[in-house]
């Protein structure tokens, strides 16, 4: 399979496959790829704190936007993509949620919800995104990714969710 032509501005929409839960390992940022999928990509979520996204947070207002503020320090944190399903969230003990990105902290961004959005692989080695409905919705590309839809991810996609949190999608 050919590797998809530059990003577009928003992507397309998809049909996430029905299938198990899988896991997701941090990745070194230097480190090579240890498995391939079929299409020979190695998909890689780079979490970062965006200060752009959260001035534009800040700029909408909302009853909690004033208690929020930017975080001093946080450092990139890399995980590597396998198997068919990665839920993206914060840890919650008391409701028994456990993502496989956990995004509990610190710093913690309190916009994030407990499962904010899940990463579905498809058998050909692509991936997609889906907000399960999350608190304060999600935006992919800038776009607001509607509840339950499945959007299909590309090399260097943004996907924006709680205050300031910021995952970048790689795929090499």
């Amino acid at each position: 399979m050919q590797a998809p032509p530059s990003p577009p501005t928003a992507p397309s929409p998809i049909v996430p496959p029905a299938s198990p839960a899988a896991s997701v390992t941090p990745a070194a940022p230097a480190a090579p790829a240890t498995a391939t999928p079929a299409n020979g990509a190695v998909w890689t979520v780079v979490v970062t704190a965006d200060r752009a996204y959260y001035d534009s947070v800040q700029d909408e207002g909302g009853p909690d936007a004033a208690a929020i503020g930017f975080p001093a320090y946080c450092p990139e944190r890399r995980f590597r993509l396998a198997g068919t399903e990665v839920r993206v969230g914060r840890r919650s003990e008391s409701r028994g949620i456990h993502p496989e990105i956990d995004l509990t902290g610190p710093p913690a961004d309190p916009g994030v919800s407990r499962l904010h959005v899940v990463l579905v692989g498809a058998p050909d080695g692509t991936w997609s995104v889906v907000d399960p409905g999350s608190a304060n919705g999600t935006l992919v590309n800038g776009d607001e990714l509607p509840a339950g839809e499945a959007v299909r991810l590309r090399d260097g996609d943004v996907i924006h969710l709680g205050a300031w949190t910021a995952l970048t999608v790689t795929s090499g």
